[in-house]
């Protein structure tokens, strides 16, 4: 009762599989080049985020899309290196811990600044304005 009870059952006859025909060769392999392209395209997007935004949310957020492209470099690399290590994946994890912390301290310092200024927009924050 290892396989999944769909898999028992039989097609049409004569009919081929979804699988068959959407990749007929049995699949494509996914390289370390199919991940890094991922991170690179998560990566600028969080980037142009970042040099775009006047809002502060919106920057945080690209802040946090660009360190999960980090992280998905991470765990490519670990998967593709040492596949039988667990290095990659245990900082990856460590990231994702700093970036929820660096959210919370940012979000906390956004609503303290909000509450005196009354705005969320990076070009209103004058505070070393005397």
């Amino acid at each position: 009762m290892d396989d999944p009870f769909r898999a028992r059952l039989s097609r049409a006859h004569g009919r081929p599989s979804w699988r068959d025909l959407l990749l007929p060769l049995g699949g494509l392999p996914v390289t370390l080049a199919h991940y890094l392209t991922v991170a690179a395209l998560l990566f600028l997007i969080g980037l142009f985020g970042v040099l775009t935004r006047r809002n502060v949310i919106g920057i945080l957020m690209s802040i946090e899309l660009m360190f999960n492209a980090a992280n998905v470099n991470l765990a490519a690399f670990d998967r593709f290196l040492h596949p039988e290590g667990v290095a990659g994946t245990t900082l990856a994890l460590l990231i994702i811990t700093v970036a929820a912390a660096e959210v919370v301290v940012g979000l906390a310092l956004l609503m303290a600044i909000h509450r005196n200024l009354g705005t969320a927009y990076v070009e209103d924050f004058n505070l070393l304005k005397g």
